[in-house]
């Protein structure tokens, strides 16, 4: 599917808001309701929009600690990613996960309650995967963040 500019800033309008009505997202793209509706069963249909979500507080849930996890590791076989990937998967804390180029093999992020639910957490992560090194750094003040993708209107 190709996308234009109608269907962009319905994107971008979605990532802000995704509760607005298709009336209210028609009057800021500049389309009908139909045709509004129509672009976006379409963007949905070919994965555009993968999900509808509501953005929770963190910190309103007592969820006041964000870590960063590093992880190197010697392993790099199927078996030791299938088993990191089935770990962080049962693990809710850990909310996104990276593979990386570099000297650095993985990036953890995470949200816990206090330092104790860390704990807990590394305790659970070592105990299921083997790692040569796991360090991690404590966020003291989130300067940005975001889960809206840069779309650019052409």
């Amino acid at each position: 599917m190709e996308i234009n500019t109608f269907d962009r800033k319905i994107l971008q309008c979605l990532q802000k808001d995704c509760s607005l009505s298709i009336e209210v997202l028609g009057e800021q793209v500049g389309l009908s309701r139909n045709a509004v509706w129509r672009r976006v069963k379409a963007l949905e249909e070919h994965g555009f929009i993968k999900s509808k979500v509501a953005i929770v507080d963190a910190h309103k849930l007592g969820l006041d600690l964000q870590v960063f996890i590093q992880i190197r590791t010697s392993q790099h076989d199927a078996e030791w990613r299938k088993r990191l990937a089935r770990t962080v998967q049962s693990l809710p804390q850990i909310q996104s996960v990276h593979r990386m180029a570099d000297d650095l093999d993985y990036l953890i992020m995470a949200r816990v309650a206090n330092m104790a639910e860390y704990d807990a957490l590394y305790q659970r992560l070592t105990k299921n995967v083997q790692m040569s090194d796991v360090s991690a750094s404590f966020v003291m003040e989130s300067l940005k963040e975001t889960t809206e993708i840069p779309i650019s209107i052409t």
